[in-house]
Order: C-alpha cells, then structure tokens, then sequence
C-alpha cells in the first residue's frame, strides 16, 4: 500500500515529524555556506573572492525566491505530499553534488538548483502541517515546525567544528544531503496526502480542473488584495532582519570593539532564542489571536534590536541577542501562521509560496543592507537603528492585514464528529 492510500488517522501522526525534519534540513541551508566560505576563500578553491562567493550566496538565495513562487503555486494544483517529496529529493541531491562541484560556475549552479526546492519546501510543509492541526493549534503548528528550521541552523554550526578541520568542507555538503536517504522513504511510505486537498481536487476535476493563474488570481479576491500586499511587505521586511542578523551580526559588533573571538557564540545564541521564542509565540497566538500577536512581536523586535546600539557589558549584551533572536525569527514566522489561517484552501499554499517568495527579496536584501553599513562605517550603532526601524514597519505593514470573510474549517487533524459546530468555521482571531 502506497503513502497516499495511509489512513487519514494513521497518517497524520507523522505529519508533524516528517515536515519538521524536512524544515530542519531547509535550515541547514540557512548556515553551511557561511560554514564553508571562509575556508574556501582562505585555500582559494576555485579561486574564490568575497565578489565571487557574494555572487554565489546570492544565486542560491534567488533560486529559493524561484522556487517558493512556483512550487508554491503548483502545490495548489497537484498536492502537498508530492510537491514536498520533490522538494526534499531534490534540495538533497543538488546539496550532495556540492560536494564535487568542479569549479565556482557549476557550484553556484548547483546552489540555484537546491534553492528550486529548499524554496517549495517550507511553505508546503507548513500548509500540511496547518490543514492537519487542530484549529485551535494552528499557530503552534506553524512554530512548532519552524524550530526545525532553527534547530538546523544550530546542529549545522555544531556539525561545522566537527567535520570541516577533519574531512575538509566537502564533507559539510554530504553530511547535508545524507538525512534523505532515510527521510524520502519515510515520507513516501508515511506521509499522507492533505484530505482537504484531496475534497478540493476531487471537486476541481469535476469543474475541469484548476489553473495556476486562477490559484494566484484569488490571492487578490473576496477582499484578499489588501491582505495579500501586506503580507508580502512584512515577509519583505522579516527576512531582511533574519538573514541581516545572521549574516553581519558577528561583524557589526566587532566593528563596536566587543571582544568576541569567534562568531559562533553569538550566532547560537541568536539562533537559540529563536527556538525558544517560536514555541512560545505559538502557544501566545493561539490564545491571544494571530494578527495582534504578530504585530507585538515586530513591535518587541524593534524594541531589543534598538537595544543592541547601547554597549551592553558581556552578559548583557547575550541577553540582548538572546531577545532579539526570540522576537525576529519568531516575529516572521507569525506571519507564515496568519498567512495559513487567513486563506481558504484553493489558494492557501499559493498564499504561503507566493509570501515566503517575495520575502526572499528581503533575504537578499538584508546581507546587502549590512555589508553596506560596514562598507561606510556605520553599522554601529546605525546599523542596529536601520534594523529596529525595519522592525517597527513591519509592525505597521502587518498592522494592514485583515482576514477575508470567514471559510469552512478546514482542519482534518481531528474526526468528523469533533470537527463540528465548535470548529466550524477557521477561527482567526485578529
């Protein structure tokens, strides 16, 4: 018996598990070119500058750009467990061939290619996961996935130490690319397909079918369009500040005179906040509503990173990045949850692609905005100044949102019988 025919009930107790390791390895991605170039550049493979390795950075980032856009649409249209499938299988071999890439040209090739489908993965997995949660536990789903993210981010830094002094960075490449030897057939024999997706593609096939266009065209119908812009903004705005940080945090703060050593602490530590402040952002979204929980989240955000321009003794400034990371990362992940809850299921995964492609502009811009910063000798304190004032316009951006009228609850996390008048309709709380 092939996955797609697994019970719904059996099925959906791997849902969560499965998406999560697929996101983990998304956030491998997020971590092991910045693990690599410095020993690439420092034993001039290929013949690699900073110019060159800039150029391949970005590459990568455009094709998850590509890749959220398209697969995102296409997952609409022909399933989540098919399209997350392909995704992972294909983000792991072009990872895997990294490794033995012949020259700067075919390894940033193969960097766009892997971003085709690290792009699709994270917004398939957390439409998944969102149309098998409970409705009330929507938020914590989408939180709860995006740990993973994190939690690779942090196992991929750890993995750094260990493997690059002793087997050399193609090793990094491999050790990414290997989870998927085991994680692909679980996902084929385990992963069900979404039944809400199934219902509406019965009912499209009867219709004759569905088109890309008509998926994208609904983002902006029954009152979305305002909606749709501000989540493309905020998702703009989120991913300047997560990949900004994540790049330049290290440096910026060696600019202000920090006797830090390496950039490693501080890198984990931001990225252990983010851990943290994803599971309790979902837990306070559930309960509070989604849309004003994002809103704080940004404004609190723009708060600890306004902080960081004030010289903080060692503790202190820990803490303070500590914060920052539990508020950014999680800030922008609140909006993937708003995104989930507020469309209907014909355009949900077209939503969520379509806002985590448009965010991987801000992606590319962050690393960008930073290096300029550096580049004129301002990234401290200003650099923190341009960062909390980003902050506060996503607050603003966010802010904008409203959810359509209400749609059928679409969660199949439970029975029929639980699914009725107490989750009949989705729930947003705004």
């Amino acid at each position: 018996m092939s996955g797609v025919e697994t019970t719904s009930r059996a099925g959906a107790a791997w849902v969560l598990p499965l998406c999560w390791a697929a996101v983990l390895l998304d956030g491998f991605d997020l971590v092991v070119l910045g693990s690599v170039l410095p020993v690439m550049l420092e034993n001039d493979v290929w013949g690699l500058t900073p110019a060159s390795a800039s150029v391949v950075s970005t590459v990568g980032l455009i094709g998850m750009m590509v890749g959220a856009l398209t697969i995102g649409t296409v997952t609409d249209l022909i399933g989540r467990r098919k399209v997350l499938l392909v995704a992972v299988t294909t983000f792991s071999l072009f990872t895997l061939l990294c490794a033995v890439a012949p020259s700067v040209f075919v390894f940033g090739l193969l960097r766009f290619l892997a971003g085709l489908g690290l792009g699709g993965c994270l917004p398939t997995a957390i439409t998944l996961t969102t149309e098998y949660a409970r409705g009330s536990w929507r938020s914590s789903a989408t939180t709860t996935i995006m740990t993973g993210y994190h939690v690779g981010a942090v196992l991929t830094a750890l993995l750094g130490i260990a493997l690059i002094p002793n087997f050399g960075w193609h090793a990094m490449f491999v050790a990414g690319a290997l989870p998927a030897v085991v994680l692909v057939p679980l996902m084929w024999r385990y992963l069900p397909e979404s039944e809400v997706f199934r219902a509406k593609a019965a009912k499209s096939t009867e219709s004759h079918g569905a088109s890309a266009r008509q998926s994208i065209t609904l983002l902006f119908r029954d009152g979305m369009a305002r909606s749709t812009l501000a989540f493309w903004i905020t998702s703009f705005l989120g991913l300047i500040l997560v990949y900004g940080l994540n790049t330049w945090l290290p440096e910026i703060m060696r600019s202000a005179g920090y006797p830090l050593g390496t950039s490693l602490g501080l890198l984990l530590t931001l990225n252990a906040g983010a851990v943290i402040g994803l599971v309790v952002a979902g837990r306070v979204a559930d309960k509070a509503g989604v849309k004003g929980s994002t809103v704080a989240w940004f404004g609190a955000a723009a708060v600890m990173l306004a902080l960081l321009s004030v010289r903080l003794p060692a503790f202190g400034l820990y803490a303070a990045v500590f914060f920052a990371g539990f508020f950014v990362f999680s800030a922008q992940v609140l909006v993937y949850a708003f995104v989930g809850r507020s469309y209907p299921v014909d355009s949900r995964a077209t939503g969520l692609g379509w806002t985590t492609g448009v965010g991987r502009i801000g992606a590319i811009s962050g690393p960008l905005i930073g290096g300029a910063l550096l580049t004129a000798g301002i990234a401290y304190p200003w650099g923190f100044y341009a960062f909390a004032a980003i902050g506060a316009l996503g607050a603003l951006a966010v802010a904008i949102a409203a959810r359509p009228a209400s749609h059928a609850e679409e969660s199949v996390g439970v029975s029929s019988e639980r699914a009725g008048s107490n989750e009949s309709v989705a729930g947003v709380r705004s």
